[in-house]
C-alpha cells in the first residue's frame, strides 16, 4: 500500500476564471498548493488537470501532472481517472487536497491518511472543526457534519444540524464545520464514479451524500489543525495576498 496525493485543478470557475494559476504573492495559486504539499513530505504528488495552461505551468515549477478529461463533473471523477491512468492499487490512499487550499497544514493531511489507513470499514476520511459562532451555524454555504460515536458520518447538510429543539446546551457548540479534505482508498474510486447521483446529493448539492446513499463509511475527525483560508472570490485572494505579503 501507498500514499498518493493528488490536487485537481479546473481552470474553469465560475466566480474566479483561471483561479489556479492566479498569483499569491508572485507565485500562481496552484504552485502555492504544489509546495504545501511538497512540505507535508508526501512522495507522490500529482496535479490532475484538463487544461493545456495549466499543465505548462505546472512543467514549470516542476510538477507531475496527470492530464484528464475535460468532461469531469466532480473531483472524484478526476481522481479516478488518475487513478485509472497510473494504475494504482486498489488498496492505496489516495489524498485529495484542493487546488486553492495553498495554507492547508501538513498535519491535516498526514491526519487524514492515516485515520483512513487504520479504519478499515471506512472507503473514505475527512476532516471537521468545531463551529465558531451562530453565523457559521446558519450559513449554508458552511457545510455541517454529524457524526456517531465512533467518528463516523452520519450526515453532512448545508443546513444548522443538529437542530437544537429544547435542550440546555447551546447546538452550535456541538456542531461541527466539515472541511473539504479526504482520503479515499483507490479501489473504492473505482467503484464510486460509477453510482447513479442520489436525490439527497442533487438537493444539497454535496457529493459525499452519494457515498452515505449506498452505504459507505464515511470516517470524520477533529482536525489537529485549523486551515488557513482559501479562496473562492476575488476578496479572498487579495486577502490571501496580504497573508502571504506579512509572511
Amino acid at each position: 500500500m501507498k500514499t498518493v496525493l493528488v490536487i485537481p485543478a479546473r481552470y474553469n470557475s465560475s466566480r474566479l476564471p483561471g483561479k489556479p494559476l492566479l498569483p499569491i504573492a508572485g507565485k500562481p495559486m496552484l504552485q502555492r498548493v504544489y509546495e504545501c504539499a511538497q512540505e507535508a513530505g508526501f512522495g507522490e504528488i500529482i496535479i490532475a488537470t484538463d487544461d493545456e495552461r495549466i499543465h505548462q505551468a505546472c512543467q514549470v515549477f516542476g510538477a507531475d501532472v496527470c492530464m484528464t478529461s475535460a468532461e469531469h463533473e466532480t473531483g472524484s471523477d478526476r481522481l479516478a481517472e488518475v487513478v485509472e491512468i497510473r494504475q494504482l492499487a486498489d488498496e492505496d490512499i489516495v489524498v485529495n487536497l484542493q487546488g486553492d487550499e495553498p495554507l492547508t497544514p501538513a498535519v491535516n493531511l498526514h491526519q487524514v491518511a492515516y485515520n483512513l489507513e487504520h479504519n478499515p470499514e471506512a472507503m473514505i476520511a475527512t476532516l471537521c472543526t468545531s463551529i465558531m459562532n451562530e453565523a457559521e451555524y446558519e450559513d449554508p454555504n458552511v457545510v455541517k457534519v454529524v457524526t456517531d460515536n465512533n467518528g463516523m458520518a452520519m450526515y453532512f447538510s448545508r443546513a444548522s444540524i443538529p437542530y437544537q429543539r429544547d435542550s440546555d446546551f447551546a447546538a452550535a457548540e456541538f456542531a461541527k464545520r466539515h472541511l473539504g479534505i479526504y482520503a479515499y482508498r483507490a479501489g473504492y474510486l473505482r467503484n464510486f464514479v460509477k453510482m447513479e447521483s442520489c436525490q439527497l446529493e442533487q438537493l444539497e448539492k454535496l457529493e459525499q451524500l452519494r457515498a452515505m446513499w449506498y452505504g459507505t463509511r464515511i470516517h470524520v475527525a477533529e482536525a489537529q489543525e485549523i486551515p488557513g483560508p482559501g479562496v473562492d472570490t476575488p476578496e479572498d485572494l487579495v486577502a490571501l495576498n496580504q497573508l502571504f505579503a506579512a509572511m
